[in-house]
């Protein structure tokens, strides 16, 4: 199932993709709802990010792949960073580049939406608490990524997180194809099967950490550039 959240008429809607048909729903994405009986064209409304989030927790280094380009050994456990809320972007929307930096770089992902409040929660019960999958951009200012040794500033400006463009709740995460293309040109190609800490392992391992929260997104890395 395709889950959408957008606008039309001036009021912010989520609905259930079927085609070029959106289902509206009555009730919380996140708990309970039903659907409504209400339809729309897909081409009459603006999609919006499918989540809402108060954080987005990125893995750094997930790649097997990714490793053997860098030449980096393997990671012991899952290297965090966090990118804050003001950072989302919606599908189709625009990307700003920052004056201080003269290398934005982008990063392919496959997103995690998180369903219900998730604490210390042990890898086994980890997909209770997802809501589903989307595409996620982790765009970043390399340069002064490089330039700080830490990496808020260069991943934190607003709108370097484009999300979307909608939710799929039926999918196993781990056998996803993950392209990238910039004007045509192929960028970035790999498969989640090369992830090196899979998505059980990510939520017991951040929420041992941070309590992640409905509407919450993980960032589970990003495969080799082939710029």
């Amino acid at each position: 199932m395709k889950l959408a959240r957008f606008s039309i008429s001036n009021a912010i809607h989520w609905g259930v993709l079927s085609g070029t048909t959106l289902d509206l729903i009555d009730g919380d994405v996140y708990s309970d709802w039903e659907l409504s009986g209400r339809r729309v064209e897909l081409d009459t409304v603006t999609l919006l990010a499918p989540c809402t989030p108060t954080k987005a927790v990125c893995v750094g280094l997930n790649y097997y792949d990714h490793a053997r380009e860098m030449n980096l050994s393997l990671p012991a456990e899952p290297l965090l960073f966090l990118k804050p809320s003001s950072t989302l972007a919606h599908p189709g929307g625009f990307i700003e580049y920052p004056t201080m930096s003269e290398n934005v770089h982008f990063e392919a992902e496959l997103a995690v939406i998180i369903k219900k409040q998730a604490k210390k929660i042990p890898a086994a019960a980890a997909y209770d608490y997802v809501l589903g999958y989307t595409c996620a951009n982790d765009i970043t200012a390399r340069d002064l990524q490089l330039k700080d040794g830490q990496w808020t500033r260069g991943k934190s400006f607003d709108t370097f997180l484009p999300v979307g463009p909608w939710v799929e709740t039926a999918v196993d995460p781990h056998t996803l194809t993950i392209t990238l293309e910039i004007n045509g040109a192929l960028r970035q190609h790999s498969n989640t099967s090369n992830l090196i800490f899979k998505v059980p392992e990510l939520i017991a391992h951040i929420t041992q950490v941070m309590t992640l929260y409905p509407g919450d997104c993980i960032l589970t890395g990003t495969p080799p550039s082939k710029v």
